[in-house]
């Protein structure tokens, strides 16, 4: 049946700009690349060599390993065979994942042609695919609903895969990899990216961070221009101020000022000084209320959960919720395929 493993990288590994830590490795033959695992695993955001309805526990010369030397991750899917189909024989073949985002597939043996294989228990894929999630209005409730959609795939034409065969994919440069206004706008390795200055990231609005991209204004942020976030002020000014009429200083001005800046100060020692008091208080008091109850505020957690459900697009792997997350609210999210 179907198994995953989540596995930590020991180096970033890009993915369609993103830099990536942790991944899940399923016996399907692929590998799953997103952040927030739902029930369908199969559907977006995946590296496929070969997904296939692949069963490792049919022979126990049926493994999947995997080794990260640093620099290069390694998967082979080794002797697996498909389920109830396992007279047609063994398949061998395996994924790399270079620390400079290059993805290599190599095939040892390939007994069936892959436009054979059956897709109706598991989808059969070969290639590689991201996804943002968005919230969309639910058409049950005035709810909103994270609705998962696949912006990008790669495809790799079946019949050419055979045995001793092999692809490399070469990451192309994205905005996302620019760190300054200036390299965002005028970069000729990358086109149609724009500035958000409240997030201090350069985006085309097609990837990960769409939802964010979309809370923060990027749109309108974007079709601005670098000197819209770094004013250039005129020569010989210091500031935003008015000196247009000379004259003898404002003591009285200075002195009203004078008294404020002095009557924050001694607000702010007060209040530092009551906070140390009821600091030493609870210290020294840690059976009454207020300790708990600060306690409690500081271990329980208030982000909700996420909760996937299937839309009957395939078979599905184990559903694995939001880790470290208290499951006081729940959001239903519709699975695109």
């Amino acid at each position: 049946s179907h198994r995953q493993n989540r596995v930590a990288l020991s180096f970033d590994f890009p993915f369609y700009g993103h830099y990536l830590r942790q991944i899940i490795v399923a016996t399907g033959g692929f590998i799953y690349m997103g952040d927030v695992t739902h029930r369908m695993l199969t559907a977006t955001q995946y590296i496929a060599p070969l997904m296939a309805n692949f069963d490792p526990s049919f022979s126990l010369n049926s493994t999947v390993r995997y080794t990260d030397n640093g620099n290069l991750f390694v998967v082979q899917w080794d002797k697996v065979r498909l389920k109830d189909r396992e007279a047609e024989g063994p398949f061998t073949f395996q994924t790399a994942l270079h620390k400079n985002g290059t993805i290599v597939f190599n095939y040892r043996e390939i007994p069936l042609l892959v436009e054979n294989i059956n897709s109706t228990e598991h989808p059969v894929k070969v290639g590689l695919s991201d996804a943002f999630m968005a919230f969309l209005p639910s058409q049950l409730s005035d709810a909103k609903q994270w609705t998962i959609y696949e912006y990008h795939r790669v495809e790799i034409d079946t019949t050419k895969i055979v045995n001793r065969s092999a692809f490399e994919f070469t990451p192309l440069p994205t905005c996302l990899q620019h760190t300054s206004c200036e390299l965002c706008l005028t970069s000729n390795l990358t086109t149609g990216c724009g500035w958000c200055n409240t997030l201090q990231r350069c985006s085309d609005g097609i990837d990960r961070h769409r939802q964010e991209w979309l809370d923060y204004n990027c749109p309108e942020e974007a079709k601005g221009t670098c000197e819209d976030y770094n004013p250039v002020l005129p020569e010989g000014s210091m500031g935003p101020f008015n000196h247009s009429s000379p004259g003898p200083p404002n003591h009285t001005g200075i002195t009203e000022n004078t008294a404020i800046i002095a009557g924050v100060v001694a607000a702010l020692v007060l209040l530092v000084a009551l906070t140390l008091l009821a600091v030493y208080y609870i210290n020294t008091h840690p059976t009454v209320a207020p300790p708990f109850y600060l306690m409690q505020r500081r271990t329980n957690n208030y982000w909700p959960s996420m909760k996937f459900r299937n839309q009957g697009c395939h078979s599905s792997y184990a559903e694995v919720e939001l880790g470290g997350h208290e499951k006081e609210g729940f959001i239903e999210a519709e699975q695109c395929c």
